[in-house]
């Protein structure tokens, strides 16, 4: 490579390999890429929330309650005031991209980096000398604010039910 090239590997739009991918991605229409965002949010967001709770409890007994319900309070905010919103762009994001739109590509890459640094720093925690109980916490918060904030993606695909044609659009 010369100087001043990047490095970048891009495939040129008439590769075989590039014409093989775009014809063979799996697509989905924007109420199937609405499910899958939503599922995405709400099983992570219920596993971490249960994860959290398993621990806490387990540490504190009863008394894990209290401290759960305060976590459950800080999950409701950062999930009105932070995941909401970027629900509302997933959102946008999958409205402006139409049908037959690549299933993973509901989320910018920006967001799909976000993800992979939050699961990266989940395992991060686990291996490190804090109780699991204190990060059951902030599962319990982080949990709360996914599965709060699902709703966002459910709403809109509950609007979508049906197509223009009044048939079913996946």
């Amino acid at each position: 490579m010369s100087p001043g090239q990047t490095d970048k590997v891009r495939l040129p739009r008439g590769t075989a390999l590039r014409r093989w991918l775009d014809r063979n991605k799996p697509r989905l229409g924007q109420r199937g890429q609405l499910l899958v965002a939503e599922m995405m949010w709400g099983l992570v967001g219920s596993s971490l929330l249960a994860v959290g709770l398993f621990w806490v409890l387990g540490r504190w007994g009863g008394a894990g309650v209290t401290y759960a319900l305060v976590f459950v309070c800080l999950g409701l905010v950062k999930g009105l005031f932070v995941l909401d919103r970027a629900a509302l762009r997933s959102i946008e994001r999958i409205a402006a991209r139409g049908r037959n739109a690549c299933a993973g590509g509901f989320f910018s890459k920006w967001s799909w980096f976000l993800v992979l640094g939050m699961m990266a720093f989940g395992q991060l925690a686990r291996h490190s000398s804090i109780p699991r109980a204190d990060i059951g916490l902030l599962y319990v918060a982080v949990g709360t604010a996914l599965l709060f904030s699902s709703r966002r993606f459910w709403r809109r695909w509950w609007a979508l039910r049906f197509a223009a044609e009044g048939g079913f659009e996946a």
